[in-house]
């Protein structure tokens, strides 16, 4: 009875996760009906409604939420203490992580390869997204996360910064005024940003020895991704500032050229974050310190 108990609140983690019966039934590699009935015990066991049912998707009810805060660390612990005494130790199981294009694309991808040569059993899942994730309700392990953490849910550990520069294309320059101090960006055409969680437009400090300088690059041009945001400075639209991992590639083939040099954008703090739980799980916790061994004294990432 307890086994089938414990079987049932993994079918429960995984629909909450996936938000379907199917792929969750296709993950566990059992019958869709099967879970079914397991959820239904289980509803029927604690007398509540863990589910809203829908043709299109499942999702937690406030209780089913609770809940699922409440048994996710405890399945993790006991997945670890049955790893802890398997014959290889080996750390495996799935681990769902989100973080930002940038982030994801020019940091991440060139670094997965040996996080998966290192654990060869953990099923990664990596999502890249613009918009605000409850990483409770959506089922993520961790992030990656710019900006300030104020979720008193999350635990937060900045590890690391991005770093900005102002740059632009030479087709725009070449026709552009004068640009010697970033009070002319005034006189320029900008590209703003603005963040797509809270639609602020990014606001940047550039300093030069002990002079600072505040600006939001503010034109009648504005964006909330930023892939896009890059295409539009590659195109000749105006000037930009963008993450430097991001732009570097575009200096070294000519595609782009860094304005005001001599002028350091202020960079943004860089935190990995996870639901607050009694005890991390190895997998996750393997990849926190794999992280923070990867930002750690990077020349694009890394803290000053």
């Amino acid at each position: 009875m307890a086994l089938d108990k414990l079987e049932a609140m993994r079918a429960f983690c995984r629909i909450v996760e996936l938000g379907s019966f199917s792929k969750a039934a296709d993950g566990l590699g059992v019958a869709k009906t099967t879970i079914s009935g397991q959820i239904q015990t289980l509803e029927a066991r604690l007398g509540i409604t863990l589910l809203h049912r829908s043709t299109r998707r499942v999702s937690p009810t406030s209780d089913g939420l609770k809940y699922y805060g409440q048994i996710k660390p405890l399945l993790e612990n006991i997945d670890d203490i049955e790893q802890s005494i398997s014959d290889n130790g080996a750390v495996s199981g799935r681990l769902k992580i989100e973080t930002t294009a940038p982030l994801g694309s020019y940091l991440l991808m060139p670094a997965l390869p040996e996080f998966i040569k290192r654990y060869p059993d953990i099923e990664l899942e990596i999502r890249c997204s613009e918009r605000a994730v409850d990483l409770i309700q959506e089922g993520v392990d961790c992030a990656l996360r710019g900006g300030p953490v104020t979720d008193p849910d999350l635990v937060c550990r900045p590890i690391g910064q991005m770093k900005f520069c102002l740059c632009a294309a030479p087709a725009y320059l070449a026709n552009a005024p004068a640009l010697a101090h970033p009070n002319d960006l005034a006189h320029q055409r900008c590209i703003g940003f603005r963040f797509p969680i809270t639609n602020r437009l990014h606001v940047y400090t550039l300093h030069n020895g002990g002079q600072s300088v505040q600006t939001a690059l503010s034109s009648a041009l504005t964006f909330n991704h930023a892939d896009v945001y890059c295409n539009a400075a590659l195109a000749g639209l105006g000037i930009a500032a963008m993450p430097r991992a991001q732009a570097q590639r575009h200096f070294d083939n000519g595609e782009l050229v860094e304005v005001l040099p001599q002028w350091q954008i202020e960079s943004m703090p860089i935190s990995i974050v996870y639901p607050y739980t009694r005890r991390l799980s190895v997998r996750v916790r393997s990849f926190v310190d794999w992280a923070v061994d990867l930002f750690e004294g990077h020349p694009m990432w890394g803290k000053d």
